[in-house]
C-alpha cells in the first residue's frame, strides 16, 4: 500500500455536519422552522460550490431564527445520526494517542453536546457561538467566528499544528478543502453527502457511509500491527471499501 502513511499522526480533525453526523444541523433546524427549501439550497451552495461565508451564513440564520431548546436538541439529533462505525473508529484513535478535534461552522451548544458524547474534550471543539434572549429565542451569533468565513479552518488548524506536527483533517464540504494543503493527510467524506466536485479535488475520498476506511487511511504499518483483534476487524473492513473502490486513494 503505496499509500499508506509512514509517519504517525499527532492529531486528527474532525468537521461536524455531514461528516461526523450524516445530517446537516442548520437544514435540520429549518425543517422543524418551515424554511428547508430555502435553507437546504443555502447550504448545498455553501458546502459543494462557493465555500461558507459571512453574508450567507447570517442568511441562513435569520431564516431558521432557532431558539435554544432547538439548538440543545440538535446535539443528541447529531449523536442520534452519527456516522456508521465512527465511535469504533475513534476508540481506535484515541488508544493510538491522536488528540482529536472538531472544528465545525455548525453552533456551539449543539457540536459542543456531540462531541462530549463521543468523549472529545470540550477544550478541543471549535464551533460558532450563538446568543439567544431571556425567553430562549435568538438574537444573533458571533460575526467574528474565523469559522463564518470560507478560509476560516485555515486559520484553526494553523492553531492545532502549534502543538501537532503531523495532522490529519476529515470534511466533506469546500470550506474543509480549502485547508488540505496544510496538513499531512486530508480525507473527503462523501458518506453522507457525495459531492463529485470535492472527490474530483481530492486524493483521499471516502463514497462509502462508513468511518472504517479511516483506519487505514490515517494508520501507520506499524500502529497497524499493534491493533487490538476487534480493532484489526474495523480496520480490515475500512481495508476492502478501498480494494473495492468504494474509496479514492492513487494508485
Amino acid at each position: 500500500m503505496t499509500w499508506q502513511l509512514q509517519t504517525p499522526l499527532d492529531a486528527i480533525i474532525f468537521d461536524c455536519d455531514g461528516t461526523l453526523s450524516t445530517i446537516e444541523g442548520i437544514d435540520e433546524l429549518a425543517i422543524k422552522n418551515g424554511v428547508e427549501h430555502q435553507v437546504k439550497a443555502l447550504t448545498e451552495e455553501a458546502m459543494g460550490k462557493t465555500g461558507i461565508n459571512h453574508i450567507m451564513y447570517k442568511n441562513r440564520l435569520d431564516l431558521v431564527k432557532p431558539t435554544r431548546e432547538q439548538v440543545i436538541a440538535l446535539g443528541m439529533t447529531y449523536y442520534t445520526h452519527r456516522a456508521p462505525d465512527l465511535e469504533g473508529v475513534l476508540a481506535v484513535l484515541q488508544r493510538l494517542n491522536k488528540t482529536l478535534y472538531i472544528v465545525s461552522a455548525g453552533l456551539t451548544p449543539a457540536v459542543t453536546i456531540f462531541g462530549k458524547l463521543l468523549k472529545i474534550p470540550e477544550a478541543n471543539i471549535f464551533a460558532v457561538g450563538i446568543e439567544f434572549d431571556d425567553r430562549g429565542h435568538f438574537l444573533d451569533f458571533s460575526h467574528q467566528s474565523p469559522l463564518v468565513m470560507r478560509e476560516g479552518k485555515r486559520l484553526l488548524i494553523t492553531q492545532v499544528k502549534t502543538s501537532n506536527s503531523e495532522v490529519g483533517f476529515i470534511g466533506d464540504g469546500l470550506n474543509d478543502y480549502v485547508a488540505a494543503d496544510l496538513v499531512t493527510r486530508f480525507v473527503g467524506y462523501g458518506g453522507s453527502y457525495y459531492r463529485e466536485n470535492i472527490a474530483a479535488l481530492c486524493q483521499y475520498y471516502i463514497k462509502k457511509s462508513s468511518m472504517a476506511p479511516l483506519l487505514p487511511l490515517l494508520l501507520t504499518k506499524q500502529e497497524q500491527q499493534e491493533l487490538l483483534p476487534e480493532e484489526t476487524a474495523l480496520y480490515q473492513k475500512g481495508l476492502r471499501a478501498i480494494q473495492e473502490k468504494e474509496v479514492l486513494v492513487p494508485r
